[in-house]
């Protein structure tokens, strides 16, 4: 299989995974937007409504840092189990296995698209402006994707082996949301803190870096940016390496364990 076929086929792939997922729903594609908005709902009337939350635009920091991670969540959770997902595929065809993770993670890549459309809209209604800043979301995306990639091709293998990491990923998940800033502000901390917080969680930083473009217009530290990209890139490099030499013992794993 070429390179332009693959790329073909996981679209087609993420096409009828996002068609199949359409008819399962009364709403339909609108809830690719409704799910998010409701969470963020969700979150806002729990801070601001019973914890009494009084920060200065606390529903747009909201909005902004967790639509950024709702892609990253529901990428790797679904991509995750997505080998074990399409073992009956398996069972019958040799295929890569990392057709399964890819096109979950391409499938949840439109959907966020329209989200990122609606947070821009939002974020403009409300006073912010559309800057030249924004281009750095260009680089900000790529980085975004790739650090995705790396995390659903590691957790679909992980799941392959045990279906346990899947409880694990999704507390992971959940461990994440509570410590990358979503509901706090990373640079309300101390400056040692802050630099701690954003060097050792990735997430964070790329939660920090849309909300410094889209609502500040102030451009991220591209050099981490870079790091992040090119750190993730090198692991996402090597998981495709294993999961092409070890592409048997996967479907074995996924259709008997």
């Amino acid at each position: 299989m070429s390179l332009l076929q693959y790329f073909r086929l996981v679209d087609v792939m993420a096409k009828m995974a996002l068609r199949a997922d359409a008819t399962r729903f009364f709403l339909g594609y609108i809830w690719w937007i409704l799910e998010p908005l409701l969470w963020v709902g969700v979150f806002y009337v729990v801070f601001v409504t019973i914890m009494a939350s009084r920060e200065a635009d606390f529903l747009m920091f909201l909005a902004t840092g967790k639509l950024a991670f709702v892609w990253f969540s529901k990428s790797v959770t679904t991509a995750s189990n997505s080998i074990v997902a399409g073992r009956g595929l398996i069972g019958k065809v040799n295929v890569p296995k990392s057709l399964f993770p890819m096109a979950a993670v391409q499938a949840a890549g439109y959907k966020q698209v329209a989200v990122f459309a609606m947070l821009a809209v939002i974020l403009v209604t409300n006073g912010y402006a559309v800057t030249a800043t924004w281009w750095y979301l260009v680089p900000l995306i790529i980085v975004n994707y790739v650090v995705i990639l790396a995390c659903a091709f590691i957790g679909a293998c992980l799941v392959c082996l045990a279906r346990d990491f899947a409880q694990l990923i999704s507390l992971g998940m959940l461990f994440l949301m509570f410590t990358s800033g979503i509901f706090w502000d990373v640079r309300s901390l101390d400056a040692e803190k802050a630099k701690i917080v954003l060097d050792l969680n990735p997430i964070a930083f790329l939660l920090d870096a849309y909300r410094q473009i889209m609502m500040h217009s102030i451009a991220p530290d591209m050099l981490h940016l870079l790091a992040i990209g090119a750190g993730f890139g090198a692991v996402l490099c090597l998981v495709v390496l294993v999961m092409r030499h070890r592409s048997q013992y996967l479907a074995l794993r996924a259709l008997t364990a």
